[in-house]
């Protein structure tokens, strides 16, 4: 029924096609971006020294 629905209104509409092809291409894009951003997130991360942070706690507060 439904090839005989998209038979009759004429298939599919190119132009909706090319959007749908280049959302596909940008969410590709951005999940590569998304990926990349993480990695140098862990990188950063693992560069921290927690015992920095917390020797920063024990110090002296600052003259107010």
């Amino acid at each position: 029924m439904a090839k005989a629905i998209f038979g009759y209104v004429g298939g599919l509409d190119p132009r909706l096609m090319a959007e749908l092809q280049g959302l596909r291409r940008r969410v590709h894009e951005l999940e590569i971006e998304l990926s990349r951003a993480r990695a140098v997130n862990e990188a950063l991360a693992a560069r921290v020294d927690v015992s920095d942070d917390l020797l920063a706690l024990d110090a002296e507060p600052a003259l107010t």
